[in-house]
């Protein structure tokens, strides 16, 4: 069946969340190569990203310390800086062309608005908190191809990673899309069940014809 709704993940694909990072590491009160690097030991370890925050905050979960930044004057937000270049043209595109356009990703609630602030041409935004589900987890597939409105086999899923996007996209009976970009991205194209992706590209730039291909 050939492709009608494309799904985007968010970090990493569509975000470049380096800024982001660089603010936790001043909550933190640790240099950001440091916490950058404590990020890739836990992502080489395969262990949740909680595990950075408990490394520099023993007992500090990443709710209450979103909910302790708040209380100093921060709030959750995209720029349009933090879009990568190729994110607003391959969703356009994509439009242009007829297909259905959703962005859901592991996100807080405040993401959603974040982006529709951004004006990012979507026919739906969705959150894993506004669903109350994350990836890995096949019920936030299932929330997609619901938003989707699509049989599984018509809606391509597009992410960074193996484990929170191929894999389970591929379980779900979507296409899977894989972008090597960010630290995952890098890391996970390495790996070989990378070769499951049914498109790998390097630019969204690239997506609107490789999905037309097939």
């Amino acid at each position: 069946m050939p492709i009608r709704a494309v799904c985007f993940d968010v970090g990493e694909t569509l975000i470049d969340e380096t800024r982001h990072w660089i603010g936790w590491a001043e909550f933190l009160g640790v240099p950001a190569m440091t916490l950058f690097t404590a990020i890739g030991v836990t992502m080489e370890r395969g262990q949740s990203l909680r595990r950075v925050f408990e490394i520099f905050r023993p007992g500090l979960d990443p709710g209450m310390a979103r909910k302790q930044r708040a209380q100093q004057g921060w709030t959750y937000d995209f720029t349009a800086q933090d879009l990568y270049p190729d994110a607003i043209p391959c969703l356009t595109a994509l439009r242009a062309r007829g297909y259905k356009v959703l962005i859901a990703g592991n996100q807080p609630i405040e993401a959603e608005a974040a982006l529709a602030r951004l004006d990012v041409p979507a026919d739906v935004i969705a959150s894993s908190a506004g669903w109350g589900v994350s990836k890995p987890d096949p019920r936030f597939f299932a929330k997609v191809i619901e938003a989707a409105g699509e049989p599984a086999d018509a809606i391509a899923y597009v992410g960074d990673r193996l484990d929170n996007d191929v894999l389970p996209t591929l379980a779900a009976g979507m296409t899977s899309v894989f972008v090597r970009r960010g630290p995952w991205g890098w890391m996970h194209a390495e790996r070989p069940e990378i070769e499951k992706a049914h498109i790998r590209v390097e630019s969204l730039l690239d997506l609107p014809d490789r999905i037309a291909a097939l």
